[in-house]
């Protein structure tokens, strides 16, 4: 089976588990609505992809693994969305979950996701329980305080961000997560793979700083122009379009770089490459002499 097709199998069992039972029918509806359509699904898929290279001896774990961090970002966005937050009315092309369910179940949509996650981890852990627990302290530590994606939510309400913090706890953490829970699900160790995720995540956000600033609605699927409007610290504020091109070309040979040896390393590099080249806009690489950049 393909990696996509794993991803959807297994986020589809576990919205399934969530909405079993006599359960509140609109938070119930809300939970598929949340992760559906799902987007580019790059962190499962960057997941997958280092589990298979390393071997994916457990794929019934990896799967758990992709879905539960999936899970995790999904829920991130219905938060992010919030009008105590971004305030944003899209997400992927469609009102954003409080502005189609209300706010109240917008929370908690992002609340059971979360639960939901950390639930079809330790289910998954009978078979190989310490890798189990590895990959669950992972998503925890990457998920909340102080290196968590809350962390890098908690930056924007600080007076003075530090920029590195604030990135990787708010971009790169999930993506570090990524790399390492997919080593552990395939009985590697954890640390060798954080400065791969690291990369990835730092090239995303240079990369989605460059979308924010050059693509419209339509192209981004939810408000374009966010960084300026909210203040928020960013690559092309600070080095301008070739300069924050230029960032990415950087990173991500890095990235490559960076990648453990293991048996399907090189496969593992051409992910890399294959994803990087979607995540730029088109055209934005012919933007490097514009003048008076």
């Amino acid at each position: 089976m393909k990696i996509s097709g794993r991803i959807d199998a297994a986020m589809a069992a576990a919205v399934h588990t969530g909405r079993g039972g006599i359960a509140p029918a609109r938070l119930a509806e809300a939970l598929s609505y949340a992760v559906t359509p799902g987007g580019a699904r790059i962190r499962p898929t960057i997941l997958i992809s280092v589990a298979m290279a390393c071997g994916d001896d457990r794929p019934a774990l990896t799967d758990a693994a992709g879905a539960a961090l999936e899970l995790i970002h999904c829920a991130s966005l219905v938060h992010d969305d919030l009008p105590c937050f971004d305030d944003a009315d899209l997400r992927r092309g469609k009102p954003a979950v409080h502005r189609a369910y209300s706010e109240p179940l917008a929370v908690l949509t992002g609340d059971s996701l979360i639960i939901l996650a950390f639930q079809i981890l330790a289910r998954a852990a009978a078979d190989t329980p310490g890798r189990a627990l590895s990959i669950l302290d992972i998503l925890g530590t990457r998920s909340g305080m102080p290196y968590g994606i809350c962390a890098g939510q908690g930056w924007e309400s600080e007076p003075v961000i530090d920029l590195s913090a604030y990135h990787q706890a708010k971009t790169g953490a999930l993506f570090i997560a990524a790399t390492q829970m997919g080593a552990v699900a395939a009985g590697q160790e954890a640390e060798p793979w954080e400065e791969l995720g690291a990369r990835i995540g730092e090239a995303f956000q240079v990369a989605d700083d460059l979308r924010d600033a050059l693509c419209d609605e339509a192209t981004l699927g939810k408000p374009a122009g966010q960084d300026d409007l909210h203040g928020r610290p960013n690559a092309v504020a600070a080095l301008g379009i070739t300069g924050a091109i230029q960032r990415f070309d950087d990173i991500l040979g890095g990235a490559i770089a960076s990648i453990p040896a293991c048996p399907g390393e090189a496969a593992l590099a051409q992910m890399v490459r294959a994803y990087a080249d979607k995540l730029v806009p088109a055209g934005a690489r012919n933007r490097r002499t514009v003048p008076g950049e």
